[in-house]
């Protein structure tokens, strides 16, 4: 694990979704009981930073799912986010995925910066998917793409 980072345990949804809550909107978190649900899921997984980030994501056959990520507002730019992203791919790797697939709204441009830097690419979009009416961009990134092959991968 980088960083600090360590896989989420079944004690660890109510400080999940309280790092949740603060890294998103009120109509946008998870509670601890749909985290803990969610852990629970075979092929599922979780990721926490001391610093404010967390992480689930589910690995089915040989595709990984971002479920969500977040990182506090007073931790964002330190490169939790990158680490968290970082560490998921190797556990679905590890785990037989192949590629790892994430949505995000095409109004975050910081999200899709640091996810461009870390090798996502464009792989589709959903309309009106979020609650405020915006799109989703599909993301998809390549495990078997080697990180120090990425350009700019600095903090996120």
């Amino acid at each position: 694990m980088i960083a600090g980072i360590r896989r989420a345990g079944s004690a660890d949804p109510p400080v999940m979704a309280a790092i949740h809550a603060a890294s998103f909107p009120p109509h946008d978190t998870w509670d601890q009981d749909f985290i803990g649900r969610q852990l629970s899921v075979p092929g599922t997984f979780g990721l926490l930073h001391p610093g404010g980030g967390v992480l689930l994501a589910r690995v089915a056959a040989d595709e990984a799912e971002i479920l969500t990520i977040g990182v506090v507002p007073v931790a964002r730019g330190t490169g939790i986010g990158s680490a968290l992203l970082r560490d998921s791919f190797v556990i679905a790797a590890a785990a037989g995925a192949t590629a790892m697939f994430l949505e995000v709204s095409v109004n975050n441009q910081p999200a899709r910066i640091v996810y461009e830097k870390l090798g996502f690419k464009a792989a589709g979009q959903r309309k009106t998917y979020y609650p405020d009416g915006s799109d989703a961009l599909v993301l998809r990134r390549g495990l078997s793409e080697p990180l120090s092959a990425l350009s700019g991968s600095s903090p996120g």
